[in-house]
């Protein structure tokens, strides 16, 4: 837990890590898999990933497409194939729709990852199951009975609030382990209590969104680049790196372009800081592996004219986006606000980390230099910061954290671990507290991650309705 300079923590058995491992992991789960959040209507987001789904059905259907004036007009189109072979006509569909300035900017189908992995457990799970009808999906919650809510009766909106969950719960699992990786049994303990509390997880976890799914991805890429530089004669990390590059992209190719900013920075600084050993194999892996994924979205997208038309909209959209004018726009330090906004010990103890435990621990030289190439460029896009896309520094930071509670509390030395172990427990009740302030309230419901509303959750900001 300490640093080089200290003497270390007590060594822990792998039987003990394990059960502690399995007990904080089941505790981050059950967070997860409750229902908690006080946002119980249909998000934005979540009407345009559940349109996608059920039309990887197949056949005639209507969709409905959202105005500039938040109205939906409906779209009649008939998908040839289903599954990935509907990729084709869903793509079509969002060009043919965002043609027109009267539409609002939507999300692109080329999420494919999310969207088929959804409608995978949506033909497992409920089969042919007809989706709820509009009135139904837009009826008024029900207090006393959650299960009454869309995201449990609607096929495709239960699936993709499903997947959401799961893959926030893989990805705690994933920080936990990789910290054990790189630090060892205590630090991967510690990583994974903070990752099983962490505010903007469980949140991701309420909601069908794809923020968390895609942070699984790019956890296991970080986590996957260290172990091929430790292990460079390992093929099977090596391999499991081509894989998980190459499905960045079809889970979402815009933040997979931070991801390989991140990464290509760590390769580059290799040379000079020393990580491991960066093979040629390992460097044409890296290259290639996110190039193959994007060849793939290509072909499932309908060729390179369509991808590439896509893409064009999307910009041309999202620039004019008023939402994202009013709420993604700020000075490059916007990022640390929002987050030291949620899990403020977290955030103040990982940057202490940075200045005072760099380069002396190369593990936590080798998060801070993904997290700070990949900042300069999330923080440069125009009217494109939103909290939600930090979700892949999530483990990074409570490493950072964590191993600064181990060099502040060094000079204990055989109560060392008692300290941190209150220490982190600390960190981990106000983390939920926090989550408890700024989701569950029904007064002020959060969905989006935007400055405005974290500010008036936590009373910085007030308006006369909330005196």
């Amino acid at each position: 837990m300490s640093d080089q300079s200290t003497a270390k923590a007590p060594a822990l058995s792998a039987r003990t890590f394990t059960v502690l491992f399995l007990l904080i992991a089941l505790v981050g789960t059950a967070l997860r898999v409750s229902d908690s959040g006080s946002f119980r209507r249909v998000g934005f987001d979540e009407i345009i990933y559940r349109r996608y789904v059920n039309m990887m059905d197949g056949g005639k259907t209507t969709v409905g497409v959202f105005q500039r004036d938040m109205t939906m007009v409906p779209y009649e189109i008939t998908v040839e194939g289903s599954g990935a072979g509907a990729m084709p006509d869903l793509c079509g569909l969002f060009l043919d729709s965002q043609a027109s300035e009267k539409t609002e900017c939507e999300l692109p189908p080329t999420r494919f990852l999310y969207i088929y992995t959804s409608w995978i457990w949506k033909r497992i799970q409920f089969g042919d199951t007809a989706p709820l009808s509009t009135a139904e999906m837009q009826a008024p919650v029900v207090n006393d009975d959650r299960s009454r809510d869309a995201d449990h009766r609607d096929p495709a909106l239960a699936s993709l609030h499903r997947v959401a969950c799961l893959f926030t719960i893989l990805l705690m699992l994933a920080g936990g382990l990789c910290a054990w990786r790189m630090a060892g049994y205590a630090v991967g303990l510690g990583v994974l209590a903070l990752m099983a509390f962490s505010p903007v997880q469980i949140h991701f976890s309420q909601h069908a969104l794809i923020d968390g799914f895609f942070a699984f991805w790019a956890m296991m890429t970080l986590w996957t680049t260290w172990e091929c530089l430790q292990a460079p004669a390992s093929k099977r990390w090596l391999a499991a790196h081509g894989i998980f590059l190459a499905l960045l992209p079809l889970a979402k190719l815009e933040n997979a372009f931070f991801v390989c900013v991140g990464i290509g920075a760590i390769i580059l600084a290799n040379r000079w800081l020393k990580f491991g050993t960066a093979t040629p194999r390992f460097i044409l892996t890296s290259i290639c592996a996110p190039l193959i994924g994007i060849a793939l979205l290509t072909a499932l997208a309908g060729g390179p004219s369509t991808f590439i038309a896509i893409y064009k909209m999307l910009v041309v959209k999202a620039q004019n986006l008023q939402y994202a004018k009013l709420t993604g726009d700020g000075p490059w330090y916007r990022y640390f606000l929002d987050m030291i906004t949620v899990s403020p010990i977290v955030v103040l103890l990982a940057l202490g980390a940075v200045f005072k435990l760099i380069p002396a621990r190369k593990e936590l030289t080798f998060v801070a230099l993904f997290v700070a190439a990949s900042y300069v460029v999330m923080c440069n896009i125009p009217y494109g910061m939103n909290l939600r896309y930090t979700s892949i520094w999530e483990m990074p930071f409570r490493l950072g954290a964590v191993l600064m509670v181990g060099s502040l509390t060094a000079w204990l030395q055989h109560r060392q671990w008692l300290a941190v172990v209150l220490i982190i427990s600390g960190i981990c009740a106000y983390d939920l507290r926090q989550y408890e302030i700024l989701a569950t309230n029904p007064k002020l419901p959060l969905y989006e991650l935007v400055p405005n509303d974290l500010l008036r959750l936590t009373k910085i900001l007030k308006s006369p309705s909330d005196l």
